[in-house]
């Protein structure tokens, strides 16, 4: 997991051979002005959605683990908090591995929180149980997924 601002994405580029495309996307796009839905940036290997999402509360926000993408979550609109336990420790399946949409759901809740500021980002890669969209509001959001090797 990883927690920085976007100014300081490109220190992370060496991490995947995609990560330069989709931090010069998020980098050079006005995130804000962005309309709504998917843009793929390199087929099925490497595209972003942007989203409106209702802020959560902790203990409604599920936590959730992805097996083939990475995921660069960035806040677009205000701040979001991001809970974090590692894969590892997650052990209460409430909804078992779908594989079309590249994810697994928990009961467990996180052992960390983040507050992930309007453009910083934080980076989950599969071995990162994440519990995204806890907030007030409505909350813009971009995030952008990546093929894991």
């Amino acid at each position: 997991m990883i927690l920085d601002t976007l100014q300081n994405s490109r220190n992370y580029t060496s991490l995947h051979p995609l990560f330069g495309k989709a931090f010069d996307f998020l980098l050079t796009n006005d995130l804000a002005a962005l309309p709504l839905g998917k843009t793929e940036l390199d087929g099925k290997n490497l595209y972003a959605t942007v989203m409106e999402v209702a802020g959560k509360t902790e203990e409604i926000a599920r936590m959730e683990t992805h097996d083939q993408y990475i995921d660069i979550q960035v806040p677009i609109s205000a701040t979001e908090s991001m809970g974090y336990t590692p894969t590892a420790h997650l052990q209460q399946v409430t909804e078992k591995y779908n594989a079309e949409k590249d994810i697994t759901f928990f009961a467990d809740k996180a052992e960390s929180m983040l507050n992930v500021k309007p453009l910083e980002m934080a980076i989950f890669f599969p071995a990162d149980g994440h519990q995204p969209c806890i907030g007030n509001g409505i909350i813009k959001k971009i995030v952008i997924k990546v093929k894991t090797l």
